[in-house]
């Protein structure tokens, strides 16, 4: 088992500690560098983050506190987030909206923190 793998299983058994909105606040700090680095054109940065952002919102969705509508607005998350750099018929103004999305995830997740 490598040190990353470790890190993994640790940084996944922690996230299901974790409430909804807190990794949804998560996940959109990671949706916000993918977009920032594909926008700026670092290609290493946008490959990094693209790839945690996914990995976030398969923990999340693979969570079995989050069943029925929550789930599978968790996926329609996803998506949205994949469509912004794979699907060319993506509006510009997507990557505003579903930053906005996530913000209000950070804000509620700060107001719930102790």
């Amino acid at each position: 088992m490598s040190a990353n793998t470790m890190l993994h299983a640790d940084a996944a058994r922690r996230w299901n500690t974790l409430e909804l909105v807190e990794q949804l606040a998560h996940v959109g700090s990671e949706v916000d560098r993918a977009i920032r680095a594909y926008n700026a054109g670092n290609r290493n940065r946008f490959d990094g983050a693209l790839a945690r952002a996914l990995e976030l919102f398969d923990l999340t969705a693979a969570d079995n506190r989050w069943r029925g509508a929550r789930r599978r607005e968790i996926l329609r998350a996803r998506s949205e987030f994949c469509r912004l750099f794979f699907d060319e018929s993506v509006s510009p103004d997507s990557a505003a909206g579903l930053s906005r999305y996530f913000l209000h995830f950070a804000i509620a997740a700060r107001r719930h923190a102790p």
